[in-house]
């Protein structure tokens, strides 16, 4: 168990850290930082569905069988997604703030990115109890997705009034909420039988939901064939990477 809550919590400090990420984006010039978010929201998109079909389900389903709870926690995981971007108006944006592309104002963002970055925590917690590789896996994927996610949370601080430096810290400490979640979830699994037999299709269906209502959309915006088949390609890339992980098991 100790293990478990190393790898975990090493991993979940790593995902806190990618908040900073935004201040590199003052290093980067616009055109050059825009070809990368599209590569990255492309590739974390196919991470993330990877993820989801080829790890976290056939796991649960090969440890517990097909029983009701695995589509049920995948839907549930689906709607509390669609709830943290419908009802706390915070959603999963890649795309700098601007007059032509408005948010919420920086606290209502931040709440619902903390909602975020806790359930997150709780995701990783409960993949490495599944098992290390899974953890690991399940760890990457966030981590793709989180890197566009904080440049736009950034941005979207920036945008709102905040300084450089408080828009860095908030969503810094907003990011640890993350660690919080960890705690809860190898708390609590250490505690509750089968407490992953929920949470893994939970996790699934929360990783779903973000690549195919958020990333995929964004990726459709692009309309240039040439940008549109370095899209396919990344998002192959990030399925191919998860399925590596099931082949150097």
């Amino acid at each position: 168990m100790l293990k478990i809550w190393l790898y975990a919590l090493i991993s979940v400090f790593i995902v806190s850290i990618i908040s900073l990420v935004g201040i590199f984006t003052f290093l980067i010039k616009e055109q050059k930082l825009k070809k990368i978010l599209l590569f990255l929201v492309s590739f974390s998109a196919g991470a993330l569905f990877g993820d989801a079909f080829i790890h976290l389900i056939p796991s649960v389903v090969e440890e517990f069988g097909c029983k009701l709870v695995v589509p049920l926690g995948i839907l549930t995981g689906i709607l509390v997604f669609f709830i943290l971007e419908k009802f706390i108006c915070w959603r999963h944006c890649h795309i700098p703030t601007s007059k032509h592309h408005p948010h919420p104002v920086g606290f209502m963002n931040l709440i619902g990115d903390g909602f975020h970055n806790l359930i997150d925590g709780m995701i990783i917690g409960g993949s490495y109890l599944a098992s290390i590789p899974i953890g690991i896996a399940t760890s990457i994927a966030v981590i793709l997705h989180e890197i566009p996610q904080e440049i736009g949370d950034f941005g979207i601080l920036l945008h709102a009034g905040f300084s450089r430096f408080k828009a860095l810290m908030f969503n810094f400490i907003s990011a640890l909420l993350a660690i919080v979640g960890t705690v809860i979830s190898l708390v609590i699994g250490s505690k509750i039988q089968n407490y992953t037999l929920f949470l893994i299709p939970f996790t699934a269906g929360g990783f779903i939901y973000i690549a195919g209502s958020d990333l995929i959309p964004e990726m459709h915006k692009e309309t240039l064939p040439i940008k549109s088949f370095i899209q396919l390609l990344a998002l192959v890339l990030g399925i191919v990477i998860m399925l590596l992980f099931v082949v150097l098991e």
